[in-house]
């Protein structure tokens, strides 16, 4: 409030430092506040979406709310939304990982080569799958971090390097679920949940995103992992040491590429060298929905999930309505554009 006071029958207004700033949100246009809705909460706009999107397929079919397709939808995106939690982690430090799907097919199909050609236990191929999938998101760490190169250029490289080891290791053949121990496709197999079909693979996707929600909102890892990608050299300047937070993140990335290879054969019941070429794209494509920028330093990963369920309801409903399936293939294509173009048009949000 303004105060009045008084010199020689004269009134002098004396302004309120806060006027100017309460003027200034008085004065924004709608847009304008949803513009800084949007920046100060990014899950908003794909939740929104996400809701239209479930209403709207529920109009045109019947049966997109029943429990059988529900349960189906949410096992249909479990493999690109744990493939996506890596891609999130790489995203959020201003990198992209073209790898992923490669380095989850390869694993799959050394997990399963292991256990069937070489007679090693189950769990003990498991195992090693695990570890060589977090060597191969290590080695696109240290081509980064040591080598400076763009992670671009990096996981391109090494996309055509793995896809080509996995086609030599696997002789281009598939192994069927049934010629391995029940362990590598234990990740398929289902439950009821009040009326719902739900697999373990869904299962260990959920508490992968709890575990890293947690990562990245409560301990410095994470708040090292945002500052890196918000402002490399400020976080540098700030102490942070940068090129182990991007070793790490792209290292722990292929491990969640690797669990996602198990949750993939639990899937498809098998591991196939013929699957994946999408896998890369939809990873990247879920990120993108989920709000996450693609500049670095903003995002959520409980955001890419729902970005993942974005995918699998549009897919879904489209199929349901008899909507050929390269038009799916548009529709989400637009989707993440208008994704992208909300992005950049929330990073210039006035301060």
């Amino acid at each position: 409030m303004a105060n009045d006071t008084s010199s020689g029958g004269g009134t002098a207004t004396v302004p309120d430092p806060g006027a100017t700033g309460f003027d200034e949100r008085r004065s924004e246009s709608p847009l304008q506040r949803i513009q800084h809705v949007l920046h100060a909460n990014p899950i908003l706009g794909p939740l929104a979406v996400l809701v239209l999107a479930i209403i709207v397929f529920s109009i045109v079919s019947g049966r997109f709310l029943s429990a059988a397709n529900l349960g189906l939808v949410l096992a249909q995106v479990t493999v690109i939304a744990v493939l996506a939690l890596g891609q999130t982690l790489i995203i959020l430090t201003a990198g992209i990982d073209l790898s992923a799907g490669a380095i989850a097919v390869f694993s799959s199909i050394l997990m399963a080569n292991l256990a069937t050609d070489l007679g090693v236990p189950g769990a003990l191929a498991l195992i090693i799958g695990l570890v060589l999938g977090t060597a191969m998101g290590a080695i696109n760490g240290l081509l980064v971090t040591r080598l400076g190169l763009p992670p671009f250029i990096v996981t391109l490289g090494t996309l055509s390097i793995f896809f080509s080891l996995n086609s030599v290791v696997s002789r281009s053949e598939t192994v069927r679920g049934s010629d391995m121990p029940s362990i590598m496709t234990w990740t398929g197999t289902t439950f009821s949940l009040g009326g719902f079909r739900i697999t373990y693979g869904s299962i260990i996707m959920l508490l992968l995103f709890a575990v890293f929600w947690y990562a990245l909102s409560n301990t410095a890892w994470g708040k090292h992992v945002y500052a890196t990608g918000d402002d490399i050299e400020a976080a540098r300047l700030a102490g942070i040491r940068t090129g182990h937070v991007l070793f790490s993140v792209y290292t722990v990335a292929g491990l969640l590429y690797a669990i996602g290879a198990w949750v993939l054969m639990g899937r498809l019941a098998s591991a196939s060298p013929n699957v994946g070429v999408e896998y890369n794209l939809d990873s990247i494509t879920a990120v993108v929905l989920g709000g996450t920028s693609l500049f670095g330093g903003r995002g959520l990963v409980l955001g890419t999930l729902v970005g993942a369920l974005i995918v699998g309801v549009f897919r879904n409903g489209l199929q349901l309505g008899g909507v050929d399936v390269v038009w799916q293939g548009c529709a989400i294509g637009l989707l993440v554009l208008v994704a992208v173009s909300i992005d950049q048009w929330i990073r210039k949000v006035r301060a």
